[in-house]
């Protein structure tokens, strides 16, 4: 049987620097995982770290002559699962309002399988009515939400916001592959 494949879309936040962690997790239990990263993302977790963990190019732009169908229709074709690790308060917004200006977003409406937003940011950002509105509409649409836990965060404070950690999103992950 072929091994199951998975995009894991990374957005930018310090949270980002986790997302190498679950791909590694990922491939070690045959998984076949395509990462996709925003301009963002690259800030806080490398590309060159990515592709070696993947042991597949890292895809961040949205024109790629190499899929002459558009980078977004080619790579959702691909697979079962978008998991977007970690997603940032900008992304569910992009998301749940249907805008789309990178590959990561547009990959997102493009794709038809089974999504799951992990989401990360400082706790005052995840209680702000917006971003709550937002986790609501993207509930509502089908994204399945893993997390955010409560505990230390990366701006000095304790609180609703933190990613889930990787090994709770490859359990995560596992179980929605294996109900297939």
């Amino acid at each position: 049987m072929s091994p199951a494949k998975v995009i894991i879309g990374v957005t930018g936040g310090i949270a980002a620097y986790k997302t190498p962690a679950l791909v590694s997790q990922l491939v070690k239990s045959d998984v076949d995982v395509t990462v996709v990263m925003t301009r963002a993302s690259q800030q806080f977790a490398g590309v060159a770290t990515l592709a070696a963990l993947s042991g597949k190019r890292v895809h961040t732009e949205l024109f790629d002559d190499a899929m002459p169908l558009g980078a977004h229709i080619e790579l959702a074709r691909r697979a079962a699962l978008l998991c977007i690790v970690p997603a940032s308060a900008d992304f569910m917004a992009k998301a749940a309002h249907g805008m789309a200006d990178d590959l990561l977003s547009t990959l997102y409406l493009a794709f038809t399988g089974h999504v799951m937003m992990c989401p990360a940011m400082n706790k005052e950002m995840w209680a702000h009515p917006a971003v709550q509105r937002n986790v609501a509409t993207l509930t509502t649409d089908g994204v399945q939400m893993i997390g955010p836990d409560s505990g230390w965060q990366s701006c000095r404070v304790e609180g609703t916001g933190r990613m889930t950690e990787p090994d709770e999103i490859f359990t995560a992950i596992q179980s929605h592959l294996s109900s297939r």
